[in-house]
């Protein structure tokens, strides 16, 4: 869904920077390297050759000199690092260009706020503190002039202005807000919220310890409520008691009448029908038998945390996280093809090309190109400390890299 909003946007801005004489822009994918704090910016299709790489902490010393004045800052950026951040701090989780393709917006965790870096220089364009003490996923508009951030110990969604930083609403949601999705007309917002993923409460029957978990769809003009669906009801009513109602990744069919979704737990996904406002399907895929049934093992509540689906809506990509592979899956028959081996595949997204799907295999510092059409491996290309977020955006045609380095 997030490759399809950016592709989106893509048209309409190359052809206006044609006609005003603007540099032209490339289309490439940028991969968040959450541990190093670095952005590798690859090709967005083909080869997916590295074209440049940003250092999206330039600001590292005023930001690590501010948390350590302050107790409560530092007591969250410590609970950051030795918990979601398995020892290491988080950086760059979320990533879009803005339709110029002269910046680009991150989003970082540990130091609570979403930052615009200059593409030409590697400087800080603006800043934006979130509320609470952590940043997470965010999600851009059709028309690429706003982003929406989770600010997941706030239980708050902000969206701001891509070009200035400016707040311009926000609205409450679940317990831990994570991922974002704008619908492809622009008009609602569906945040789904997770709920405490650190605890060790992982049995089931500890499962309502967790947090009040929940899609929240919002007016994209308004921010005002339009509807709450809690899953609990829906999975109850497929028969799924046990699972847990913590919406993961999550992805829409081209015309959003289906959205496919990940829970806690689950090595597989589940198929919402958003009219009937219902579960119609499950896909259980394959456990690696190497991986531990200890559920306190898994990161962050994760078994499989990764879903994308090509543009004509045929096939589905799969990152197996804990498992350690990403599939392609037939929408129609929901059979799944070969499981490629991949080092805990942290996210999926699509192509420019629209051809294959691209895996962050975050336990290899690489990603990972997929054919949708044959579900076998394209290539691996070298990327920085734990790649998480894989977004497609633009860059100036002749951009090679910050010019300060």
């Amino acid at each position: 869904m997030a490759a399809a909003l950016v592709l989106t946007v893509a048209g309409p801005a190359t052809v206006a920077s044609a006609a005003s004489g603007a540099p032209d822009l490339r289309e490439v994918l940028f991969v968040g390297n959450n541990w190093d704090g670095t952005a590798d910016v690859i090709k967005s299709s083909g080869d997916f050759a590295k074209v440049g790489r940003i250092n999206v902490i330039p600001d590292k010393d005023q930001r690590m000199a501010e948390i350590n004045a302050d107790p409560i800052k530092w007591i969250y950026f410590m609970a950051i690092r030795n918990s979601v951040g398995e020892g290491h701090d988080q950086f760059a989780d979320d990533m879009y260009s803005t339709p110029d393709g002269r910046s680009v917006v991150v989003s970082r965790p540990s130091f609570a706020d979403v930052v615009s870096i200059d593409l030409a220089s590697g400087k800080i364009n603006w800043r934006f503190p979130v509320a609470g003490y952590r940043a997470d996923h965010m999600a851009v508009s059709p028309d690429g002039t706003r982003v929406a951030v989770s600010a997941s110990t706030a239980n708050t969604v902000q969206v701001l202005d891509i070009d200035t930083g400016k707040q311009l609403g926000s609205f409450a949601t679940g317990d831990k807000p994570h991922e974002n999705i704008f619908t492809k007309d622009g008009k609602y917002i569906w945040n789904m919220s997770i709920g405490d993923v650190n605890t060790a409460l992982d049995d089931p029957a500890w499962d309502w310890t967790k947090g009040d978990r929940h899609i929240t769809v919002v007016d994209a003009t308004t921010y005002k409520q339009v509807k709450v669906i809690d899953m609990r009801q829906r999975l109850d009513a497929f028969g799924l008691k046990d699972f847990s109602d913590a919406v993961r990744p999550a992805v829409f069919s081209p015309d959003e009448s289906k959205l496919y979704f990940q829970v806690s737990f689950f090595n597989g996904f589940l198929e919402y029908d958003v009219a009937a406002d219902k579960i119609t399907r499950m896909k259980t895929l394959p456990k690696n038998p190497a991986t531990s049934e200890d559920r306190t093992t898994w990161v962050n509540d994760s078994r499989h945390h990764g879903i994308s689906m090509n543009p004509g809506g045929t096939k589905l990509c799969v990152a197996g996280t804990m498992d350690d592979y990403a599939t392609v899956v037939d929408r129609a028959t929901l059979q799944e093809g070969p499981l490629i081996t991949a080092s805990k595949p942290y996210w999926a997204t699509v192509s420019g090309d629209g051809k294959d799907c691209v895996v962050s295999e975050s336990g290899a510092d690489q990603v990972t190109a997929i054919d949708f059409a044959t579900g076998r491996k394209v290539t691996s290309i070298p990327v920085g400390d734990h790649p998480q977020r894989v977004r497609l955006g633009h860059v100036q045609a002749d951009w090679t890299g910050p010019s300060g380095g």
